[in-house]
């Protein structure tokens, strides 16, 4: 069964286990993931399951639902995408224990919190910056030729090799040290040189499905992945 794991500043607090088709997450008693925090709505957000699917809905919240930093309205969710909620981040995937907690605070307060100011005003800078682009993009970060490419093919080279359509630098790395590849609806970063030199999130990667946020390093570049509507 799927599951989602709720964590307050990385400390795990609840593991919820998928019993029904729909899961609702609020701040009040009578939702089936209680996050209490005034930041949160009391009907915030919910997730609906089928067969071949799980989809997270905003309630049309006052401080909004956020899937691998991008705010959404509905969102298809994949394993272990992360679900940020005010202060709370929700981890879906599979198979755990169920907790449960209370709450009966009255009214949504506002978050002025440093980190979901800077959560708005990087989806807002992302977003214009994927309509300007018209899709997906790499944003090079650090030790890159550019500030914006554009991945328009099906599959985007990288390294250290002319040719390649994304140059990377750093010691021993390869000619064509990895390639971003699309299948179906999705971007892949699949590695094809030398070990330990391409990495998703600070961890070594063979093959890892991108979700929006990302920060791909190949050898000493650094860029982070904007995932635009397929």
């Amino acid at each position: 069964m799927p599951e989602v794991i709720v964590k307050y500043e990385d400390k795990v607090i609840e593991r919820m286990v998928a019993e029904k088709k729909r899961i609702s997450i609020g701040r009040t008693g009578d939702n089936d993931i209680i996050l209490e925090n005034r930041g949160v709505s009391r009907k915030h957000a919910q997730i609906e399951f089928n067969d071949n699917a799980a989809v997270v809905i905003d309630n049309e919240s006052l401080n909004g639902t956020f899937v691998n930093n991008r705010r959404i309205t509905e969102e298809i969710l994949h394993d272990n995408d992360v679900i940020t909620i005010g202060k709370y981040s929700l981890t879906y995937h599979s198979d755990a224990s169920r907790q449960e907690s209370q709450t009966n605070l009255d009214g949504t307060m506002v978050l002025k919190t440093k980190k979901q100011k800077g959560l708005l005003e990087q989806d807002k800078l992302d977003k214009e910056i994927i309509v300007r682009m018209g899709g997906s993009v790499l944003l090079g970060e650090e030790n890159s030729d550019f500030s914006e490419y554009r991945i328009e093919h099906n599959v985007t080279t990288i390294g250290k090799a002319k040719f390649v359509h994304v140059h990377a630098r750093g010691f021993l790395l390869s000619g064509i040290q990895a390639k971003i590849v699309k299948e179906t609806d999705q971007f892949f970063l699949v590695n094809l040189g030398r070990k330990n030199k391409t990495k998703v999130n600070g961890e070594t990667v063979a093959r890892q499905g991108l979700k929006n946020g990302d920060i791909i390093q190949v050898g000493k570049s650094i860029f982070r992945y904007l995932e635009g509507h397929q």
